[in-house]
């Protein structure tokens, strides 16, 4: 899976990648080129002193170290430009695939995994390219390049570089083979830990009216602490790394200079010749220190790319039309023919054999108890998920044909859970419609029962308003999610349990202005409170995800047991009350 990620999304970079190998050879060739001009000084100048040819001799090696270095840096300069290019095309990439999720996909993996891995994950991939291309390039080419130009200076040390770099690979390779499967669990562990987060910052307010701080901190710690000892485990067999390679590195140039002092005792080496196999031997074992350092991030480079892989190569269940329908007939109606929705694996079917037709201009209602089916009703119309039998029509046309970007401009959803984004009042109201008038917004703060509290805002259109709409109440934030629906001016409306959090007065004017103002619309309504659904042209009563009575609000209540057992326990509620 690495290997195709680095295909995919390194092709457009080739003319870089083309630089830092260029450059990379460059730098390499100029670092083997020096210890060899500094033998000759030693030998032919220093030895003999001559002046001018040190000079002569030292002004080259000025040169080329001054290559090196501009070398050093356009390559690395080039290295991190196809890194960054990398970590931006994988990101958005990520983003995209998961954008196309339906609700099934994301419940799968959880917002926290695919957090992590759309930043930790292409981060770790990222980090490998980068160390590729300021280290692993020149590698081979020095280790190489390392041992050619060590045999020129002498064969008799030869065996000293045939022991050192075997025992040193193999050493290396038993660290990392130990490494790898830590890897794979601290990527795991690191979800857990932002799955903790995400959930105590989210249900703050439960946490804390429950008193249940120290159990969430020993929650947090539980999963922060399995991660740490994970990364401690991986960071030893790390630490192993650098006191291996320096032990056989410092032993290797004991024994050069050990037996090179007797050659060049016995007239068979110089000491220019013995310098410069030290610096060659130096040079090659720093390689296999830098290939180690690519060996570190290879193994959880790997494991970052089958999890980036695993999500890019996951199709989502709501599948594109090949030829989608970009023009509908009329406006608005909606049905369902014969519906069903069961999820893999389900012993039942959340929805069964559900019929409904919705015209333009009326009021559908949709009520039942917890867990009737009513919210998996509703992300049919939109395709949020995709009945698994029969058919949902959007103006005759099935909307698993009909093209996503039309669909969904046809459709004003205002969610059970309304979420608003970070920014200001008007920025999400706009949401829908970007060129929105602000006398547009406000007409729809006033449908909404919105317009009072936001003239009390500080800013009004302009108040800034926090992630999630924390910064309002929830009264407030389901208004405002309805004004956003208002905004948009769809033909079809549906609100999911959206009224639940406003009082009655407010709902009963809310439900009045809503009526005349959209009065040519589909309107959709799912709600628990029957005050919510009394005034709907047709209401449609769920049970156990079967529709189980249909008809106005009298007629439900005279001949439907399910509906009128519902009026009569919220009416004992309220008396209680």
């Amino acid at each position: 899976m690495l290997a195709r990620i680095l295909r995919q999304y390194l092709r457009p970079s080739w003319p870089l990648i083309a630089g830092v190998v260029v450059f990379q050879l460059g730098q390499s060739l100029a670092s083997l080129l020096l210890p060899a001009l500094n033998a000759d000084i030693i030998d032919r100048g220093i030895a003999r002193g001559d002046t001018g040819y040190i000079l002569g001799v030292g002004g080259t090696m000025l040169g080329v170290t001054l290559v090196q270095i501009a070398c050093a840096i356009t390559a690395v300069y080039f290295g991190a430009r196809v890194a960054m290019a990398l970590g931006r095309d994988l990101r958005g990439a990520i983003f995209a695939h998961v954008g196309t999720f339906s609700e099934r996909e994301v419940a799968r993996f959880g917002a926290p995994s695919l957090i992590t891995r759309t930043t930790n994950d292409v981060q770790q991939v990222q980090m490998l390219v980068l160390m590729t291309s300021t280290m692993l390039v020149s590698a081979p080419i020095l280790a190489i390049g390392g041992v050619i130009m060590a045999l020129q200076q002498d064969l008799g040390l030869s065996a000293i570089m045939a022991v050192a770099i075997p025992v040193l690979l193999i050493a290396v390779s038993l660290i990392i083979v130990r490494m790898v499967p830590l890897f794979r669990v601290m990527q795991e562990r690191i979800d857990a830990v932002n799955r903790v987060l995400r959930e105590q910052l989210t249900g703050m307010r439960v946490v804390r009216a429950f008193v249940r701080e120290r159990h969430e901190i020993e929650r947090f710690d539980e999963a922060n602490t399995a991660l740490t000892q994970t990364a401690l485990r991986a960071g030893r067999l790390f630490a192993l790394m650098f006191p291996i390679v320096l032990l056989v590195l410092n032993a290797s140039s004991v024994a050069v200079v050990w037996f090179g002092a007797g050659r060049i005792e016995d007239g068979l080496m110089q000491v220019g010749a013995l310098t410069a196999f030290l610096t060659y031997l130096i040079q090659i074992l720093m390689a296999v220190l830098m290939a180690t350092f690519i060996a570190v991030v290879l193994p959880r480079a790997t494991v970052s790319a089958d999890r980036i892989g695993e999500v890019l190569e996951t199709p989502s269940s709501v599948e594109l039309p090949a030829s989608p329908v970009t023009a509908l007939a009329t406006r608005g109606r909606v049905e369902l023919r014969g519906v069903s929705f069961e999820y893999p694996g389900a012993e039942e079917p959340v929805l069964a054999g559900i019929d409904l037709v919705a015209e333009p201009g009326t009021m559908t209602a949709i009520i039942g108890s917890t867990g009737a089916g009513k919210t998996t009703l509703i992300s049919l119309l939109p395709r949020l998920i995709d009945a698994t039998a029969g058919q949902v029509l959007v103006d005759g046309a099935d909307v698993r044909d009909i093209d996503p970007d039309t669909l969904w401009a046809r459709i004003g959803l205002v969610p059970q859970r309304p979420y608003l984004f970070s920014g200001t009042v008007a920025s999400n109201l706009r949401f829908g419609k970007p060129d929105a008038s602000d006398d547009e917004l406000w007409a729809a703060l006033e449908i909404a029962q919105a317009a009072d509290f936001v003239r009390a805002m500080p800013e009004g259109l302009e108040t800034p308003v926090a992630q999630g709409g924390t910064t309002v109440s929830g009264g407030q934030r389901q208004r405002l999610a309805i004004a956003r629906a208002l905004v948009k001016r769809p033909p079809i409306y549906v609100f999911d349990d959206s009224f639940s959090a406003l009082d009655t007065a407010t709902d009963a004017r809310l439900r009045q202005a809503l009526r005349r103002a959209v009065s040519d619309a589909t309107v959709i309504v799912v709600g628990q409170r029957v005050a919510t659904v009394q005034d709907a042209d047709q209401i449609i009563v769920l049970e156990d995800g079967a529709v189980v009575g249909r008809g106005t609000h009298a007629e439900l209540l005279a001949g439907n047991a399910t509906y009128a057992e519902i009026v009569s326990s919220q009416q004992r509620v309220e008396a209680g009350a």
